[in-house]
């Protein structure tokens, strides 16, 4: 049968709240992140730069359920927005940090996960989902996080550096009691088969069928190998990495098709054979 044509540019309503408390909202009309976090601020009446990340179907910080590249139909944004400024003083001891950074497709890179033991690790006042707003008073808004991660990388051992933290606003205890009737639609539902929206960077956003088991583990993997070799994790990086994977013949071609798509990236020659395998 022939494939169906794509519905561009659908009128989907989502439903919408702060994170650490609030009415909820109704949006649609969005094709990206920029645009969506455009319209989760204009039913809040704040800037849409107050907003660091999106999770989905919970208020809570949870890294596992950040907003990425695709919104399933019934799905139900949380927006967390900035709370309290900290800095923090850090000597780089050994190379790695501990940290591994993802963006929020708007201009913030946060924190994503802290390695157990590392030298972040041992500092208690940085934690998963702050966003990093300066190093060394640089500000470095609007970087993508592989920049951030290459500058933390870059930084000299042994001499100190602070780093300007954001972290999400706190929620209120009665948060529970608020979300749970609006969240209980939600859990337990079952992804893969629905309908997702999926959002692009250039053009339209489109609806899609969900991704399927192979293209979930493979886009696992090669989250995994991204975090590995640059100290970023990037779920939307990495499917959009398994689709240009599954249509080439081979290494040198998919180290093309990178290029060609993700050149800013410079990915090492070791770094595509792994992720050609990895697929």
């Amino acid at each position: 049968s022939a494939p169906r044509a794509p519905r561009a540019r659908p009128r989907l309503v989502f439903h919408t709240q702060l994170a650490h408390g609030s009415p909820t909202g109704r949006i649609e009309g969005f094709t990206n992140v920029k645009e969506l976090y455009a319209k989760i601020a204009e039913v809040f009446g704040i800037s849409p730069t107050e907003i660091l990340f999106c999770t989905l179907n919970t208020h809570k910080v949870d890294m596992q359920k950040l907003l990425g590249g695709q919104i399933g139909l019934e799905d139900f944004i949380f927006a967390h927005v900035r709370g309290e400024t900290k800095e923090v003083e850090v000597t780089k001891t050994e190379d790695a940090l501990g940290l591994t950074i993802t963006d929020n497709g708007a201009g913030y890179a946060f924190i994503k996960r802290i390695k157990e033991g590392s030298i972040i690790n041992r500092l208690q006042t940085v934690c998963v989902g702050d966003s990093i707003e300066a190093i060394n008073d640089q500000t470095i808004v609007g970087c993508r996080h592989y920049e951030v991660a290459r500058m933390l990388r870059e930084l000299p051992r042994a001499q100190p550096f602070t780093l300007r933290l954001v972290q999400p606003k706190k929620a209120f205890d009665m948060i529970g009691q608020r979300t749970r009737s609006s969240k209980s639609l939600c859990e337990g539902r079952v992804a893969s088969g629905k309908e997702t929206l999926r959002l692009r960077a250039q053009g339209p956003a489109m609806l899609e069928e969900g991704p399927s088991p192979f293209e979930e583990e493979a886009a696992r993997r090669v989250d995994d190998l991204l975090e590995s070799y640059m100290g970023i994790r990037d779920s939307e990086l990495a499917s959009t990495m398994v689709e240009a994977a599954k249509g080439s013949p081979g290494v040198a071609q998919l180290a093309h098709d990178l290029d060609s798509v993700l050149g800013e990236f410079a990915f090492p020659q070791e770094f595509v054979a792994e992720v050609w395998a990895a697929v």
